[in-house]
């Protein structure tokens, strides 16, 4: 399991005080107001940033890092990701999963045949769609429904699936 999880990336500068837009890739952006700090990484090193004021404006969080008071001390965050550790990140209720725990677990049939390897999560509307790809390479989705989706163990590593009628013949 990673210890840090990813919250937002960084899309650009916002004004000349030293803030930033922040796409969030957290299912609830108003988190970001509970926050006191974040990890920017920046590839060579990870730095710790105190949260010292958070607005909203269309589908960004905009930030601004105590200390950094100018648009040029900000300019190489841009793009760059934004991460909390697993203290700081939203607690779980019983049954939810980090989607990056899940990712590279072996997925299984409810008749123990092996589908693949889970290689990706995408949500829609409805739900959330599982992606697996089998030894050939070969894409399988799988909607994320009790129905389909009967368990997750992270300690054994597997998902085990219901593969229902028709689902395969995609």
């Amino acid at each position: 399991m990673e210890n840090l999880l990813r919250v937002g990336v960084i899309a650009s500068t916002h004004g000349l005080k030293g803030e930033v837009n922040v796409f969030p890739t957290t299912d609830d952006p108003t988190r970001f107001k509970s926050l006191k700090k974040v990890i920017i990484d920046l590839n060579k090193e990870q730095i710790e940033l105190e949260i010292e004021g958070v607005k909203f404006f269309k589908k960004f969080t905009i930030l601004k890092f105590k200390g950094y008071d100018h648009i040029d001390d900000i300019g190489h965050f841009l793009k760059k990701d934004l991460l909390v550790t697993r203290e700081n990140a939203v607690k779980l209720e019983k049954g939810e999963y980090f989607i990056c725990d899940l990712l590279g677990l072996k997925v299984i049939t409810d008749e123990d045949v092996e589908l693949g390897t889970l290689t990706d999560i995408f949500q829609t509307g409805a739900n959330d769609v599982y992606v697996v790809t089998n030894k050939d390479k070969k894409e399988i989705l799988l909607p994320s429904i009790p129905q389909c989706i009967l368990d997750k163990d992270l300690e054994k590593g597997i998902i085990k699936v219901h593969i229902l009628k028709g689902l395969l013949d995609l």
